[in-house]
């Protein structure tokens, strides 16, 4: 993939924005997302725009169901159960390397730094990464912090095989970690911030070590599609469009994406939720890269980066290009990719 396609000229990206989705005879093409995970400020930019009329405005009848992991969601992508759903994008990788008759693609990038991390108590003894060598951390095997583990304690110069992993569920999981029972446990940081603090844990008795913190250069979440919904390239634009401007008045009022997220789920702590979202827009979207380029696109860089870490966490035996995994082609215009903050 050739830098000027991933890092094109407004104007050029704009005649392909601009093409309008028909509606065919007046009705509302049916298009299935999946969350990956629960009902939470994870998916607020997409709830936002759903409860926006987004979705509708560009044609679309979009179906949203939440999901059981980044594993999980792929799988289902990979199936054709679902056009689209919100995955990491190292275990979109792995899928692709080990189904490269159903491989995947990124048409967006949703988190530009990795929000995985391995989260401590302060009053314990791990003080630095080093530390965790040996160590008993919660996380279940599908946890994408879990699966990039390797890289994270190489390049911090220790060997992760001693580390011993609990496969708790999360929800027990987090119960146990605030009585102790086990030295670490692996998170998104944004989840386990929120999980543990709705336990009594409160932000400012934990250390976290975010990976994007000691090195590690890869995307988090992208939007993963498959070949089939890929056809249809005037409907994943005006979903990708339509998704992108969802996320860019999340991250300009995350009350508003704190609504939705009730809305959506009237069980949901909306102010949980709220601060939830504020700590994914500042630790994962308002970074120099976003601004410079607008929300979800990529770098070249960091693409590769993506590979090569992925590569070295899971051992794959083969080595995919940027060009296998990520996609430009349904990303709105530059303008439309802005921050408005």
């Amino acid at each position: 993939m050739q830098r000027r396609s991933l890092l094109r000229a407004a104007g050029a990206s704009t005649l392909v924005a601009a093409t309008p989705f028909v509606r065919a005879q007046g009705s509302l093409k049916p298009f299935k997302f999946n969350l990956g995970w629960k009902v939470e400020a994870s998916g607020a930019g997409f709830l936002l725009a759903h409860q926006r009329g987004y979705y509708k405005d560009a044609g679309l009848d979009v179906a949203i169901d939440t999901g059981n992991g980044s594993t999980a969601a792929i799988s289902l992508v990979g199936s054709g159960a679902y056009d689209v759903a919100s995955a990491d994008l190292s275990s979109m990788i792995e899928f692709n390397v080990a189904n490269p008759q159903a491989a995947l693609k990124a048409v967006a990038i949703q988190y530009d730094l990795n929000p995985n991390a391995i989260i401590v108590r302060k009053d314990g003894p791990i003080k630095k990464p080093g530390d965790l060598a040996g160590k008993t951390i919660l996380g279940q095997p599908f946890n994408a912090s879990r699966k990039l583990f390797p890289v994270f304690a190489k390049a911090q110069g220790f060997d992760p095989s001693g580390v011993k992993w609990e496969n708790v569920a999360p929800d027990i999981g987090d119960t146990r970690f605030v009585k102790g029972d086990f030295d670490a446990s692996a998170y998104f940081y944004f989840t386990g911030l929120l999980n543990l603090k709705a336990r009594g844990m409160g932000p400012e008795q934990l250390t976290v070590f975010r990976f994007s913190d000691f090195g590690m250069k890869s995307y988090g979440n992208g939007l993963v599609a498959n070949p089939k919904s890929m056809e249809q390239a005037d409907v994943m634009r005006a979903f990708v469009k339509a998704t992108t401007r969802g996320w860019i008045e999340c991250i300009a009022d995350p009350k508003a994406g704190g609504a939705a997220v009730k809305t959506r789920e009237p069980l949901a702590n909306q102010e949980i939720e709220t601060e939830r979202l504020q700590l994914i827009v500042d630790g994962t979207m308002k970074t120099a890269d976003v601004r410079a380029h607008g929300w979800g696109a990529a770098t070249p860089a960091r693409l590769q980066a993506t590979i090569d870490e992925t590569v070295a966490a899971f051992g794959l035996k083969s080595t995919p290009t940027v060009a296998d995994f990520f996609s430009d082609k349904f990303l709105p215009s530059a303008t439309d990719r802005q921050l408005k903050a």
